[in-house]
């Protein structure tokens, strides 16, 4: 992935060079770089905040309480990890942080999920099911409240910043439940 990027960059100067556009490459070096970094420092606040949160949550053992709640759709989503408490609660954790909004925050947790459910694959060169759906539920993942996008369009002067909620969470709801459905239908299809 890496050689990709190295190449899409150098190929974006070689064409710049070649077109006459050299003003465009400075100033996406040198204005565009310091409004990224302007951002950042302004999602930091947030991203600290409900990681914190996360947290605290995994240490007062709230998680596994919701652990029990949420059982029966583990079960049926990861049916290969269940007995594996460390993995449930690295997987709970990762999609409550994303349905919040943070993804940002849930990656730490994403890493350990999918560490945990590594350690029990049979097979270390291929993905199990459990590591694929998780995978593909992360990347579509359901957005309850997406604070980034509330906090961007707040930034920038939207009258109404959290007017996005209910069309965020129809769409990324529809997202996920046919990326769930099409995940099934691979892994059912898979053993046949």
């Amino acid at each position: 992935m890496k050689k990709i990027w190295i190449v899409l960059i150098g190929l974006g100067l070689i064409f710049s060079f070649i077109n006459g556009r050299t003003e465009t490459v400075a100033n996406i070096l040198f204005f565009d770089l310091q409004k990224s970094v302007e951002l950042i420092f302004s999602l930091l606040p947030v991203m600290a905040f409900w990681t914190g949160l996360m947290a605290i949550v995994e240490k007062t053992g709230i998680l596994n309480k919701l652990a029990v709640i949420i059982k029966p759709l583990v079960r049926f989503l990861f049916k290969e990890v269940q007995s594996n408490t460390k993995a449930v609660n690295a997987i709970i954790m990762t999609i409550a942080a994303n349905m919040l909004g943070i993804g940002n925050s849930a990656t730490a947790f994403g890493i350990k999920a999918m560490q945990e459910m590594q350690s029990t694959n049979r097979d270390k060169l291929t993905a199990s099911n459990a590591m694929c759906m998780f995978l593909i539920i992360n990347v579509s993942s359901i957005q309850l409240i997406p604070l980034n996008i509330i906090k961007l369009r707040a930034d920038f002067g939207a009258a109404m910043p959290g007017d996005i909620m209910i069309p965020t969470i129809a769409a990324t709801t529809f997202s996920t439940a046919i990326a769930i459905v099409a995940a099934k239908y691979y892994e059912r299809k898979r053993f046949r």
